[in-house]
């Protein structure tokens, strides 16, 4: 139950403190955790930097829910190191952050402006006040009406939808967000979707972990690929979609002439009954101005060309592994809208 603007996402307090944002909000070296005889998180390294939204994507199990909860510093690592806005300690600025866990949870019998205020109250905010932004809050997000109700009175997505005002009502720096889209509808990831990119406007950094792939896709500039508690790649969606080379997918009246030599020995030609000739290649190294001037140039019947850049799925599995996609395909989550 999410408004289709994002309107009145809040945006972050100043920091009382009077200390300058850090250049980068989250900083994370050779983080390591065991739970017993299983290694959980092995070797993290994390560079999240201020105001992006960051995706953590793998499959279920693979170690991001630990990730996330040693950057907040809920549980240590058992070695590397964090730093949390700026400080080693993330504890030291609690209030300046944002959480909502995987496990879902609120007090039943609280009212939702009640459990909104409740959740701001236990990140600073004066009650009152919290409670104040409740109500405000869910009057700007389409759930006014709801202000009153009891939590056990509210259908599962508008529930989902107080614990996230919730996390938001203190106005954090930074906002953490594990497996948020889980339990949506379309519809409402969606509508989360706009919310996310109106914290990000606002300037507030926000990181989340997925295993549905188009969300990333969407929403994040950056990713880190998370897989049996490893970390294989961390960086720009541009570079990891750049592992795959993009495709070429030409159309040419003509099937022979000097021009063909522009076009690599492993492309794939097909002609079609009644049509031109198709071409199927990776785009070359040198680029397609090359290529388009010797077609050009060699009278090839240019009838169409066209390049195909891999999506992130294709780059996750040229990443992390069959194995690792089958398990983020196997979960059956449903998919946001485009």
């Amino acid at each position: 139950m999410l408004t289709d603007s994002g309107a009145a996402v809040p945006t972050h307090s100043p920091d009382e403190t009077g200390e300058a944002l850090a250049r980068n909000a989250i900083v994370a070296r050779g983080l390591v955790k065991r739970f017993d005889e299983t290694l959980a998180v092995d070797g993290v390294d994390l560079t999240v930097p201020e105001g992006a939204i960051y995706g953590i994507l793998g499959p279920n199990g693979a170690g991001k829910t630990t990730t996330l909860r040693m950057l907040l510093g809920i549980i240590d690592p058992d070695s590397g190191t964090r730093e949390l806005l700026g400080h080693a300690n993330p504890r030291d600025v609690a209030r300046l952050v944002g959480y909502l866990p995987e496990e879902r949870g609120l007090y039943p019998s609280m009212k939702a402006y009640e459990a909104i205020g409740f959740m701001g109250a236990l990140r600073g905010l004066p009650l009152a006040e919290g409670r104040r932004r409740g109500r405000e809050l869910l009057e700007a997000h389409g759930l006014g009406h709801a202000a009153e109700r009891q939590i056990r009175q509210l259908s599962k997505g508008m529930a989902q939808t107080v614990q996230l005002l919730g996390t938001l009502v203190h106005r954090p720096k930074l906002v953490v967000l594990d497996e948020p889209f889980s339990g949506l509808d379309a519809i409402n990831q969606g509508k989360l979707e706009k919310m996310i990119r109106g914290l990000a406007d606002a300037g507030t950094t926000v990181i989340f972990s997925t295993h549905v792939i188009s969300h990333a896709e969407r929403l994040c500039e950056s990713i880190a690929i998370i897989a049996g508690g490893k970390v294989p790649f961390a960086g720009s969606v541009d570079v990891a979609r750049d592992r795959i080379p993009a495709q070429v997918h030409l159309e040419t009246a003509r099937g022979e002439g000097a021009w063909r030599a522009a076009l690599p020995p492993s492309a794939d030609h097909d002609r079609k009954a009644g049509g031109g000739h198709f071409w199927s290649f990776d785009l070359p190294e040198t680029g397609v101005e090359p290529l388009l001037r010797a077609l050009i140039e060699g009278e090839a019947g240019i009838l169409s060309l066209s390049i195909e850049r891999a999506g992130l799925h294709d780059a996750f599995v040229a990443i992390a592994g069959e194995a690792a996609a089958a398990e983020m395909a196997g979960t059956g989550e449903q998919d946001g809208p485009a």
